[in-house]
């Protein structure tokens, strides 16, 4: 499978699977031995158990609103590089999560290395500028 077309598929399940806390969807999107980061000095859920486990326990408290990606931007060596924006209700009431997606892709499609950046703040807002996300 073409890098574009992995990640066109990445970005497109990850939006419909994070709003409606879909693991499974997510999982299928991994290869077995996925390393997956998020934030760059936290430890990496390696394989897809780790990876499940990650995902139910960031889904839990979350009651997600609205989910974007932006369309990802490819790379050489099967990388790509994708946006996305979350508005969520959490504990405190309304948030905002922004960040990207470093993944790096297989033959096949799957995603075998992943790296997220993000950042969160109070209330529901747009990132800044119009870079990536339309």
């Amino acid at each position: 499978m073409e890098t574009r077309e992995a990640a066109e598929r990445f970005v497109r399940v990850w939006e419909r699977a994070w709003a409606q806390h879909d693991v499974d969807a997510l999982l299928a999107l991994y290869a077995e031995g996925c390393v997956h980061r998020s934030m760059p000095f936290r430890e990496p859920h390696r394989g897809r158990d780790e990876l499940a486990a990650y995902l139910r326990w960031s889904f839990a408290d979350e009651r997600v609103v609205d989910v974007r990606f932006g369309a990802p931007v490819i790379g050489e060596h099967g990388v790509a590089v994708a946006e996305f924006r979350v508005f969520a209700e959490e504990g405190e009431g309304p948030s905002t999560l922004a960040g990207c997606v470093f993944v790096r892709f297989d033959a096949e499609g799957f995603a075998v290395e992943a790296r997220d950046y993000w950042h969160s703040v109070p209330g529901h807002q747009e990132p800044a500028g119009s870079l990536f996300l339309g």
